[in-house]
């Protein structure tokens, strides 16, 4: 079973807090890129991977969607999810992504929002939702990406001109790393940027876009601390199709 630190108490109490919790999507600065990776949701069935509190869910509902499974391992998760929805088209359930099975070509859209970084077997996973996946269905996510995940620890250092510089060390050993993050010993799973997509192609997937997250100058302008994310890509955004 995958580790559930969403259910620590103190893990749980300081994301609750941050921005992208509080406010939603507007709190989350990528979300314009993701949303225009995004296809027509008008009548799709979506599966919602790491749903968290639902925000996605209820966004894509907003769009049109005719159904949305929104799945997270974690219990608080999915009792905040349930509590801030009232609508019976969407439907949350408590799911390890490590060891999650689908019903085959029940879904148009697979997405996932910052969750697959926890999970130990990628390949597996993909493939999963592939099969899951009717055919032309399409595939959105988002996770750390491998230059922000790599580093034994991952923390701002400076260089000799007093600029913000991110370590960038053992990237070519995939495999378990641990972070303090609101608690001990948070695990995740680094995978370089190659193995990430090459599972996707291994598992059938064509490759439609790829992008690596940087704030806008207009983003930054409104929030003067997103500039330190010009210095390292944060986040990797995918979107395939079956």
């Amino acid at each position: 079973m995958a580790q559930n630190i969403y259910d620590n108490p103190e893990f749980f109490a300081g994301y609750s807090q941050l921005p992208r919790q509080v406010r939603g999507l507007d709190g989350a600065p990528e979300w314009p890129a993701i949303r225009s990776m995004l296809p027509d949701l008008q009548g799709k069935r979506v599966v919602d991977l790491g749903c968290g509190f639902g925000w996605a869910s209820r966004w894509m509902r907003q769009q049109g969607a005719a159904s949305v499974l929104g799945l997270d391992l974690s219990r608080n998760m999915i009792e905040r999810a349930r509590a801030d929805t009232c609508d019976a088209a969407i439907e949350y359930g408590i799911a390890d992504l490590d060891t999650l099975d689908l019903p085959r070509a029940a879904f148009d859209l697979a997405y996932s929002a910052l969750t697959f970084h926890y999970v130990r077997d990628f390949a597996r996973l993909v493939r999963v939702i592939h099969e899951g996946l009717a055919p032309g269905g399409q595939f959105v996510f988002t996770i750390e990406h491998p230059v922000f995940m790599a580093a034994a620890h991952p923390h701002w250092i400076g260089d000799e001109d007093g600029r913000k510089t991110w370590p960038v060390n053992g990237y070519a050993v995939e495999g378990e790393r641990r972070t303090d993050w609101f608690a001990k010993g948070v695990l995740k799973f680094h995978r370089t940027l190659g193995t990430t997509l090459n599972t996707l192609i291994d598992a059938g997937f064509r490759i439609r876009k790829v992008d690596e997250f940087a704030p806008t100058p207009e983003q930054i302008r409104e929030t003067p601390s997103l500039a330190e994310e010009w210095e390292r890509p944060m986040m990797l955004m995918v979107s395939a199709s079956r």
